[in-house]
């Protein structure tokens, strides 16, 4: 059974970082495609970026586009989100999901129903 971890959320003022991770087991993730999906409060989870393992293929929504990284090491089956300049907007649980290829290009990252596998979330909260 696919299991998602998501790990490195917590409280940060506006303007700084954190590196989320996703570490995946029982999946190769060569061969699959792992995304970031957020929800904040009162509104709908929104793809956030997504990164296809077996050729690095990346996608960043427009809210995220130049502050946000993402990066995959598949020695460790796990994928990173990094994120900077962060703003009070960002504040949301971000989920990593997961599932073949086909979900992620470059010009878009497919609809979360798409996704069979989900971890459990990580809060992100940006606030001075």
């Amino acid at each position: 059974q696919v299991q998602l971890v998501e790990s490195g959320g917590g409280l940060v003022q506006p303007g700084g970082s954190l590196r989320l991770s996703c570490a995946a087991s029982a999946l190769t993730l060569d061969y699959y495609a792992i995304g970031w999906f957020r929800q904040a409060p009162g509104k709908e989870r929104e793809g956030v970026s997504c990164i296809r393992s077996s050729d690095g293929t990346t996608y960043y929504a427009d809210s995220v586009k130049g502050r946000f990284t993402i990066s995959r090491d598949n020695a460790k089956n796990t994928v990173y989100l990094q994120m900077n300049s962060l703003k009070p907007e960002d504040t949301a649980v971000y989920y990593c999901a997961t599932d073949g290829p086909g979900v992620c290009e470059e010009t878009q990252l497919a609809p979360e129903a798409d996704f069979g596998s989900w971890g459990q979330g990580t809060q992100v909260t940006v606030s001075s």
